[in-house]
């Protein structure tokens, strides 16, 4: 990376743009887009080849025990149409389903089926494994401050409810 050349002598609509490419959200974004292309390969070599990262926005941000949609968009930050398009497509897949939420029949709750559980443990082993070579890449105290760190940073926009069953996405 090329350094900054910053200076009085330097008007600042002429200073190299430097910032964009090292700024904490653009690091963390390409860790993400990194990261999450790991997971969708081990997805594939897994048989889930149809898997891609929307659907992960959607697995990752349904409860074990349902969620309505507006809540599912909401949380993944996502119009409602467009998250009822998702829901369609893992719906075909077979991977979840609408069903009606008991504390309000007039609404629907997304939930996994059978056959997406077995995804998201799928998921999670290829998550478990993805964790496992970033942490031999970068060590584990490293991998052990960046999760922390993470934790406390981002604590309050965790939404998933923490279910006793240790399936959460």
């Amino acid at each position: 990376m090329r350094a900054l050349v910053t200076g009085p002598d330097i008007p600042s609509a002429r200073r190299p743009a430097a910032w964009r490419h090292a700024n904490i959200g653009r690091l963390l974004n390409n860790a993400v887009r990194r990261f999450e292309a790991r997971v969708l390969d081990l997805m594939a070599a897994s048989g889930h080849a149809e898997t891609r990262i929307a659907h992960v926005n959607l697995t990752r941000n349904l409860d074990i025990e349902g969620t309505r949609l507006t809540e599912l968009a909401r949380r993944a930050s996502m119009s409602k149409q467009a998250m009822g398009e998702l829901v369609d497509q893992c719906a075909a897949f077979g991977l979840v389903r609408r069903t009606i939420d008991p504390d309000d029949r007039r609404a629907r709750l997304i939930v996994f089926t059978a056959a997406g559980l077995a995804w998201l443990d799928a998921f999670r082993a290829a998550v478990d494994a993805a964790e496992n070579e970033m942490r031999a890449e970068l060590g584990p105290k490293t991998m052990s401050e960046i999760a922390n760190g993470l934790m406390a940073y981002g604590a309050k926009f965790d939404t998933l409810k923490h279910a006793a069953d240790s399936q959460d996405a």
